[in-house]
This record gives structure tokens, sequence and C-alpha cells, in this order.
């Protein structure tokens, strides 16, 4: 008998790979039935011939004796999990004659079999639908909540099954035309709740710089004692980041999905991750013996927050240098190559020393200047030159903890003290300002967020008079400023320009740069 073939998909890491099942029946008239898979299958894929054999049975489609032969093309990538479940069945039904070949073309066929023939849902199906799609297929075939997200995408039609049975009565009619299901968003999920800076007590400083780091895409490096708030600052960052747009919401969720986290819909929200500081190498990464997606995936077009940063280990610190820079991480082994997405903005926290009170002002510190700067160069040069704003966090004072405000630029009339404390903007309003310097930013230069202008776009829209450029070459001459962090203070100064709503970037622009570079310079010790 001629062979079958059936197409279906197995995850690698956020995408999918289209396999195509081949099968091959020869019959006998007595003894058992024997299968033989081929094409580097997984334990699972092996194990899953009990499980489809004992649901083509329950469907009525139980094979005669003979030897079925299965092939999984392209024979030389490793397969892995139960996607592969449905093709196989629906294969070896065809290929024993009990389907129709021309039934299942055109069709990607993807889920896990029980063995009394219900389908389970399983984790991929919107990377399953964009590899139908890439390879010229036009429908998708999955159990309902696999089906739901495949509809997403809009070049595939998606229909659902609940059964083996049902998908035998849906491809050969019996069931009579089916309509393919139209995606539509979550009723719970219309509004979604974030952080709001309005509850951070003082820190003016450290919430000016969340709003530039969201206006321009920079990173952001917290230095602090505990108690600080360095925690609480970071996690209203994704607060003050764009609502995502259809395509950047198709991305995220596609690696939510990969990761068997479909949120029920599209993501509505940009995803933030905070890895424990004891997470491994893989877990951050990405990696494994199968390699799977890190965290730094896992945050992709949202936020990467890690706290207590010395104290990741220092090789998965490395690590991110690529990612940060390309925006996306390459895993290679012996049975391929994976390109992971990783385009995530990065905040991370530490304290300033290992007791963590240096400069705190009310609790003494005891650690030396050899100690602190041991603790310090755990985090290499390389690493904190990708991050675009340092700084030195205090903790807040009495009166900030109790609430008080001021009027902007007037103080209390009982403290002349207090004259010219400046409250930062509300939520609201940071959230409008960082809005209106990325418009500014996306009218002049695309897509391209500040913190990635090339250093060719940097000569363009970031012209530097005379004072600027004198004020460069005394910072790099007091400073070990790297080529990088000079490139690093130009696209701040333009952050700073833009949410100034000036054309223009100025030497306050550049000065005020410097000073959010400050924190961990040149691996030195400052004086807090």
């Amino acid at each position: 008998m001629q062979a079958v073939r059936v197409q279906g998909i197995s995850l690698q890491g956020t995408g999918a790979d289209l396999v195509s099942v081949e099968a091959r029946f020869e019959s006998r008239d007595t003894g058992p039935t024997e299968v033989s898979i081929s094409g580097l299958p997984d334990p699972v894929i092996r194990e899953s011939r009990g499980r489809w054999m004992c649901a083509l049975k329950e469907s009525r489609l139980a094979l005669r004796p003979g030897h079925l032969f299965l092939n999984l093309v392209p024979s030389a990538r490793r397969k892995s999990g139960g996607s592969l479940d449905l093709a196989m069945a629906l294969a070896a039904a065809a290929a024993s004659g009990h389907l129709d070949a021309k039934w299942l073309e055109g069709t990607l066929f993807l889920g896990e079999l029980g063995i009394d023939g219900r389908l389970h849902s399983v984790p991929g199906g919107l990377a399953a639908a964009a590899a139908a799609r890439d390879g010229g297929l036009s429908r998708v075939m999955a159990p309902p909540a696999t089906a739901r997200e495949a509809a997403w995408l809009p070049e595939i039609e998606a229909h659902a099954a609940s059964s083996l049975g049902q998908v035998v009565q849906i491809i050969s009619g019996v069931a009579g035309k089916t309509e393919a299901i139209v995606p539509r968003e979550m009723s719970h999920s219309t509004s979604i709740e974030v952080p709001s800076l309005d509850e951070v007590r003082g820190q003016e400083l450290a919430k000016r710089a969340l709003q530039i780091a969201a206006a321009g895409g920079h990173g952001l490096l917290l230095v602090g004692p505990p108690g600080a708030g360095k925690s609480m600052l970071a996690r209203r960052l994704p607060g003050l980041l764009p609502t995502p747009t259809v395509e950047e919401r198709i991305e995220i969720t596609r690696v939510l999905s990969a990761a068997g986290t479909w949120p029920g819909g599209l993501a509505r929200a940009r995803p933030f991750r905070a890895p424990h500081h004891t997470t491994s190498y893989a877990g951050l990464v990405g990696g494994g013996s199968t390699p799977a997606p890190g965290e730094i995936t896992l945050a992709h077009r949202g936020v990467l927050f890690l706290d207590e940063l010395p104290e990741f280990r220092r090789e998965a610190l490395e690590a991110l240098r690529q990612p940060l820079e390309t925006g996306q991480i390459t895993i290679s082994r012996a049975s391929g190559r994976l390109d992971l997405p990783a385009r995530f903005q990065l905040v991370a926290a530490m304290n300033p020393c290992p007791c963590g009170y240096l400069g705190h002002g009310r609790v003494t510190c005891h650690c030396t200047e050899a100690a602190v700067a041991r603790y310090r160069r755990r985090i290499s040069g390389p690493l904190l030159d990708r991050i675009d704003l340092r700084l030195e966090i205090r903790p807040p004072e009495f009166d900030e903890l109790l609430g008080r405000s001021y009027p902007r630029g007037k103080g209390s009339a009982e403290d002349p003290q207090d004259a010219g404390r400046v409250p930062t903007p509300s939520h609201a309003a940071s959230v409008i300002a960082a809005a209106s310097a990325r418009e500014r930013s996306f009218k002049r230069q695309g897509p391209t967020p500040n913190c990635g202008l090339s250093a060719a776009q940097l000569d363009r829209f970031v012209v530097l008079d005379s004072k600027s450029l004198q004020l460069l070459e005394g910072v790099a001459q007091r400073t070990a400023l790297s080529a990088r962090g000079l490139q690093s203070l130009r696209r701040v100064a333009r952050t700073l320009a833009d949410l100034d709503g000036t054309a223009a970037v100025t030497v306050e622009h550049l000065a005020q740069a410097v000073g959010l570079r400050g924190a961990l310079e040149a691996q030195t010790v400052p004086s807090l």
C-alpha cells in the first residue's frame, strides 16, 4: 500500500517544527499488530502507540493484524511531546484503509489522545498555527482549548474536536460543514490592574528614573540598602510601559503557550518575571538536554527583574550580554541550534555592600572597603556597560513615609528647610509623559526605541554642541568610560530631551544622563 502522509508538529522552544507522519501498513492473516516508529521520537512519542491504538479501537478504527511503519520527517531532528498523537493515529487509520488519505490533506492535526479516544489540549497552539501557515497549510484541527488559541492567527482556519471520532466525522463530511472558530477576548480580561507609582513614598529620583526607563526602553540598576523600596519600584515599571501592540501580544502569547501557560486569549499585559537568585543557568537563559526557554524568554516584550543581582551565578549573568544587545538567545547543542526570543527590559537591584547598610545614615556598616569592592566585582564591567541607568537610592525619610506632600516648588510654612522640595508627578502623569516621549521618538526614528539607537542613528538624532562635547570629554577622562558607555549617555540624553519635548539634546540633558549613570561606575566604591 502506498504511504500516507499526515501533518503534525513538534514544539521547539517557543516555536514549532512541521512534522510529516508517514505511515505504511502491511497486513497479515493472523497474529498481533506490530508498530515501528522511526525518526528520532522521544520516550513520550514511543509510549504513545498504546494510547492511540486504544483510541482507534474505541473509535471503531482498530488496526488489523499486520505491521504498521511510522516515520517522522524530518528524521534527523528529535521530536518530543504528545502533540503528534492525533496525527499518528489518523495516519495509521488511513494506511490501514479506514480513512481516505485525501481527507487529511491541507490540514495540521495536533492533540494528545486518551485511551478512550478523547482529545486532550496541548501547549503551542499559536506556534502550530504559525508552522502551518509557513508550511502552506490552511487549516488546523485540535482540541477545543488548543484550537481557540490557534484561531488568533488570521491566516489559519482553526477547527475544534473533542475526540478522535469527532475528528473523523468532520474530515469525512459526516458532521456536515463546520465553521472555523472566531477568536474572542476573554470577558474577564477587559481590565488589568497594575501597581501604581503613587503607592511609593518618597524616592522622587528613582521614580524619575523609572519614567526615563519607560520612555526610552533603558535598563535600570537600583543600588540601595534593605527597605529602601528597590523591589517595590521595579514592580511599578510595567505600569508605565505602553500597551503591547497586536503583533507583540501574539509574540507574548506564543511564548506563554509554548511554556504551557496560555492566558486564554491573546496576552493583554507585558510579562514581569522575577526569578530568584538561586535560579540555574538553564533556568535563567534557557537550555537543558532538551533545550527549553528560560526566564529571559518568558520575559520577552516585558520586564525581567533580577533582585540581589550579585548573588546570581556569574556565568548566568554573563550570558545576558548577547540578548541585551540582540533581543534573542542562541542555544547550540550537538542536535542543533535553537534561537529563542529574548527582547526584555532589564531592571536589577542590589545592596551597596555585603551587609547592605553602606551609606544608610542610621545603621552602621561594618564592611571593609576591600569587602565592598569584592562584592561589587561580582558584576562584570561589560554587563554594567549594557545598563544605561544606574542609581543609588536611600531609605525614605520619616515624613515621606507618613505621606507628607507639598505643592510643586513650595515647602511647608512651618519648616523653611522644606522649601524647594518638588514632588514627582502622579502615576497617571508619568504614564502620559512616557507615552508622549515614545511617540516623539517613533515619529523621528521609526519603531526603534532610544535604547536601541545605532551609532549612525545617534550621529543623526543626537547632535552635540561644543559644551556637550566638552562635558563628555571630561567624563571620559575622569572615569573608565567605554565606547559603549559613551553611546549609552547619548541615548539617555535623547530620552531626556524627548521627555522635555525638545528636538535638540542640550548639555543639561547630557549632564543629567551622566548623573543617572553614577552608581558602580568603573567598579569603584562611591562615597554614599
